[in-house]
């Protein structure tokens, strides 16, 4: 089973992405990706 979640930039805090995970791996993990808001490339968090 999958579960929707968003990332937030860690630098601006703006939720830019929406994904799905497996309900087993739905441990925090980050993920370097662009920011439209920063303008760069920055990790992002994985809330739900």
């Amino acid at each position: 089973m999958r579960e929707k979640v968003l990332l937030i930039c860690e630098e601006c805090l703006s939720r830019n992405y929406t994904t799905t995970i497996k309900k087993e791996d739905s441990q925090l993990k980050t993920v370097k990706k662009y920011c439209p808001h920063c303008g760069k490339h920055t990790f992002h968090k994985v809330s739900k």
